[in-house]
């Protein structure tokens, strides 16, 4: 049986047909790149009690989105702060912290790796412009830009993707400022700009900062669903 994979989605007001309403929505290469590693896409809207649905998977995809509400990380608002959710911060932090404490895997993505890092306590540049003089991390609104970026030798997500440089789509004005507790930076920018963490003791929790799903190297999605499997089938042999 294929793993289970929970994507959260996110609330947006959206135009199909002839309907203009509020809905949950989730870009599609997320679940093409889910199946597309041997897995089964489960979308998990931003909704109270949505921790519960744990149980059922088996491995988690944060997906990236609008910026996360200040207040969590103990922080004013900046000016250019925006698309904030309460509802979907709240959910996800369950999800996550669940995640964690149970080890199940999870893949973190653009604004998933900055909730990975305020779950742990850590901080966000609320608009990255002011840090690194430039746009580079997002260059247009809805295009990807392009930049290079750097993974530590022997870490899990080289391991993962079989090399140690590579060229990533990047679209996010918020990046990590202080790490969180217990998560290792093995993935950066030329500007310095942390693009990727991992939880230590854990045995398959990566954050990115990059979008891997517009990507053609699926291999971060593919670890993921190896994960997943490896520990169903590890909790399955322990029940026999």
């Amino acid at each position: 049986m294929r793993p289970v994979i929970g994507i959260t989605g996110y609330p947006e007001q959206a135009k199909w047909a002839g309907w203009d309403m509020p809905a949950t929505l989730l870009p599609q290469r997320y679940v093409d790149q889910v199946v597309g590693a041997g897995g089964v896409p489960l979308v998990l809207p931003p909704v109270a009690g949505i921790g519960g649905a744990l149980d059922r998977l088996d491995g988690l995809v944060l997906a990236g989105g609008g910026d996360i509400e200040p207040a969590r990380y103990g922080a004013a608002p900046h000016p250019r702060t925006g698309r904030v959710h309460p509802g979907r911060d709240e959910a996800e932090t369950a999800l996550l912290s669940a995640a964690l404490a149970t080890g199940l895997p999870v893949l973190a993505i653009c604004r998933g790796l900055q909730v990975l890092n305020v779950v742990r306590g850590g901080t966000l540049h609320q608009h990255l412009p002011d840090v690194v003089g430039d746009t580079a991390h997002a260059p247009e609104r809805g295009r990807y830009g392009t930049h290079d970026v750097t993974v530590t030798p022997g870490s899990l997500i080289a391991e993962t993707l079989g090399r140690t440089e590579l060229t990533t789509s990047t679209y996010h004005h918020q990046a990590i400022d202080l790490l969180g507790e217990g998560l290792r930076a093995t993935a950066h920018a030329a500007d310095g700009v942390i693009e990727g963490v991992e939880v230590e003791g854990h045995p398959y929790a990566i954050g990115v900062q990059w979008h891997p799903e517009v990507d053609a190297d699926p291999s971060l999605f593919a670890g993921l669903v190896l994960a997943a499997v490896t520990r169903r089938d590890a909790e399955s042999g322990a029940l026999v």
